[in-house]
Formats: structure tokens, C-alpha cells, sequence
């Protein structure tokens, strides 16, 4: 459950799963978009092959490896069960 509580936020729909009253696991939908608190700006000329950075996501703090074009307030949809960059949301 503790992989869950990074993405989940106030008012999402999720499904709890209890064992004698007590919750052993959560079901998350299978992504989420969130926005990107802060980012590096890409580097001019770091263009070849997959290059990735670290962005910070709101509103919990977690971070995410993004492709370099990706800046601080874009949109990201995020895979729930691998916390894995799918792409970037208009």
C-alpha cells in the first residue's frame, strides 16, 4: 500500500481491499496525470538517445524520470503500478 499513497490524491476514486477490518491493499487506476512542480531546463545539444531527468510532481513530492523536453508545469501522465513517465498530457 505504501507504492500506492504517492499518487493517490484528495477525492480520487479508489478500491480498498480489507482483511478483518484492516486495509491490505489498494487498487489504483492503472495511471494518473499530474502536473510537474519543478524540473531542470533541458540542455542545447542533449538530444541523442533517450536522456532523462528528474521532475518533482505536485502535489506529493515524488519524483519521476522524464524525457529532457518535458518542463516545470507541464502535464505527465504517470503509470500507477511502475511510477513510470507514459507521456505528456495537453
Amino acid at each position: 500500500m505504501a507504492d500506492a499513497i504517492p499518487s493517490i490524491e484528495d477525492g480520487m476514486a479508489v478500491e480498498v481491499v480489507f482483511f478483518e477490518g484492516k486495509a491490505i491493499s489498494v487498487e489504483m487506476p492503472n495511471s494518473v496525470v499530474r502536473e510537474v512542480e519543478y524540473t531542470e531546463p533541458a540542455v542545447k545539444g542533449d538530444t541523442s538517445g533517450k536522456v532523462l531527468k528528474p521532475a518533482r510532481i505536485k502535489p506529493s513530492g515524488m519524483e519521476v524520470m522524464v524525457p529532457i523536453f518535458v518542463a516545470t508545469g507541464d502535464k505527465i501522465e504517470i503509470d500507477t503500478r511502475t511510477g513510470e513517465y507514459k507521456g505528456r498530457v495537453k
